[in-house]
């Protein structure tokens, strides 16, 4: 059970619009859908915000799917729907989710879930979570992470790099500032 909350008005709710706006229902979906696959938990996978949110809300997902990439990920996930519980159930997965290798930027506060305050923020974390399941042997969604692509120049390819001349500096053809003005002159 959510927290019961007069609804959001003026700025607030304004603000609250232009989040939910940025929410895209097709991630939701594709997001449950590989929970679904990873964890095998009978669950409803309309990208829905509304469903979205009920599937998710109390954590016990979450937790579930952090142990199916990594078993004994999270210790003890709690059944509760009692607030704090649910909440440490996020958080759980939040630590997870980091550990994982999801940047921390691209993770989410557990209110963001909890209080369905950005719930964008949620499918950006499950998103990025998708891109790594590969290292535990999962299907993976969204794009293929990039490898490292490092370069080892020698110190001679290093000195040769100094002598050239960039083009990319342009020209100015002999142009200086002179006769420039910004603003009125200061009349005495």
């Amino acid at each position: 059970m959510s927290v019961n909350r007069a609804p959001k008005s003026g700025f607030a709710a304004e603000a609250q619009r232009k989040i939910n706006s940025k929410y895209s229902e097709e991630l939701a979906q594709e997001c449950l859908e590989w929970i679904k696959i990873v964890t095998a938990e009978p669950i409803n996978t309309s990208g829905e915000m509304d469903n979205f949110f009920e599937v998710l809300k109390d954590g016990v997902l979450l937790c579930k799917l952090a142990n199916c990439l990594q078993p004994g990920a999270v210790k003890k996930i709690n059944e509760s729907k009692m607030a704090f519980k649910c909440m440490e159930n996020i958080s759980a997965f939040l630590e997870c989710a980091k550990n994982f290798g999801v940047p921390t930027q691209e993770t989410f506060q557990s209110v963001d879930l909890w209080e369905r305050q950005n719930l964008n923020s949620v499918v950006i974390c499950i998103q990025s979570l998708g891109r790594k399941a590969h290292n535990f042997g999962k299907p993976s969604i969204g794009p293929k992470e990039a490898d490292k692509n490092v370069r080892n120049f020698s110190d001679e390819q290093l000195r040769a790099g100094q002598n050239v001349i960039s083009l990319q500096y342009g020209s100015n053809k002999g142009a200086n500032q002179s006769g420039i003005n910004f603003g009125n002159t200061r009349h005495m």
